[in-house]
């Protein structure tokens, strides 16, 4: 099997593994409990809480845990709208992931005023559009780090600064789910106000996810009940998630720079090798994040490339996994010509992609697909 859908989910490590299953039958306690398994849970969480915080080089108070990339993105941008008071507009771009514009869209039917900011056509979000549409009544602006369908990589820092410089008072919240253990982040560095993460983009299970808030930010809660997560979140933490979560954090943290380069090794001869080839299309944004790749072989539809690799043991997706078969918006937002978009498959890598798998991708495809 080759397994070129990282970028819809990743399998887990066993060291995640291990800590999830310590977790579930060993300090099974409730975090919220006062007796010795309650605290073992308690000193667990922290501990997990600590090991993330220090990936993203912040403080473990600036860390809360949450279900899914999903739920971080929902609660940093309706736990915003929540205390904006008169400022009522809200910038995003049009290419991001389904869970910020559907949340976008609920904002307008709610009343809120909402801009729009197109890719230019290499395929990035330019700083100065988006501070060009930042106005005194705009509360957040959400970018995310890097599109889930071209990987597309944005300039968060210099988004960050243009943005501040035009409204100080505008928080920046940026989706870094594909981006995270993927590029360096460095909170101090990036000025990103508030962050969303996941945990099985990065091989830990799937139902968990975590969301740096820069500590003064206020967002109000989304989920009311006994005030876990300093309020912020209330329910019980999954425990055997968040163990499974810091585990891939601390293993992926170790290797990061030896993988960022060893993907970008594959990816550029995946996109070499495809680039030669008749009937196919390679969409890559001049500034991409290396484990995602943009295909169109204009011969078949996207769900029949699928179908076909499928056949040799390889298995990609057609756009997002979010997406269930539509149109990709991604793509439409770069003006992609229709012929394309209905034939484009994403190929995406991990830490585990080999240089035989690659080859071997190659070669289906020039006896199958062109």
């Amino acid at each position: 099997m080759i397994y070129f859908d990282n970028a819809a989910t990743t399998k887990v490590i066993p060291e995640a593994a291990a800590a999830a299953t310590a977790a579930m039958c060993e300090d099974f306690g409730n975090p919220s409990s006062l007796h010795g398994l309650g605290i073992s849970a308690e000193n667990m969480l922290s501990s997990a809480r600590a090991d993330i915080a220090e990936a993203l080089s912040c403080t473990p108070r600036e860390i809360t845990f949450t279900s899914c990339g999903t739920e971080s993105n929902n609660l940093a941008i309706f736990g915003a709208a929540a205390r904006s008071g008169k400022r009522r507009h809200f910038v995003t771009t049009a290419y991001e992931h389904p869970s910020v514009l559907s949340t976008a869209k609920k904002l307008e039917a709610d009343g809120f005023e909402v801009t729009y900011i197109s890719p230019r056509d290499n395929g990035t979000i330019f700083p100065g559009d988006v501070a060009a549409a930042v106005r005194d009544d705009t509360f957040m602006v959400s970018v995310m780090s890097v599109n889930n369908e071209i990987g597309a990589l944005m300039n968060i820092p210099a988004i960050s600064n243009a943005v501040k410089l035009k409204n100080r008072d505008t928080l920046i919240h940026t989706d870094a789910v594909q981006a995270f253990l993927k590029i360096p982040i460095n909170t101090k560095k990036y000025g990103a106000d508030i962050i969303s993460i996941s945990g099985h983009k990065i091989h830990a299970p799937k139902g968990i996810g975590a969301i740096y808030i820069k500590q003064g930010v206020g967002l109000t809660p989304q989920l009311l009940g006994g005030g876990q997560e300093r309020g912020l979140r209330s329910g019980t933490e999954p425990t055997a998630q968040i163990a499974a979560f810091a585990a891939a954090v601390r293993a992926g943290t170790k290797t990061l720079d030896d993988d960022r380069r060893r993907i970008s090794d594959l990816s550029e001869k995946l996109q070499q090798e495809l680039e030669t080839l008749p009937n196919v299309h390679v969409l890559a944004p001049d500034s991409r994040a290396p484990h995602i790749l943009n295909v169109s072989f204009t011969k078949y539809p996207s769900e029949v490339v699928m179908r076909i690799l499928e056949e040799d043991g390889i298995y990609i997706s057609a756009g997002s996994a979010c997406s269930r078969g539509k149109k990709s918006h991604v793509l439409r937002a770069l003006n992609v010509p229709e012929r394309l978009i209905g034939s484009a498959v994403r190929i995406s890598l991990s830490r585990f992609s080999t240089e035989e798998e690659v080859s071997e991708f190659i070669s289906v495809a020039k006896a199958k697909l062109v």
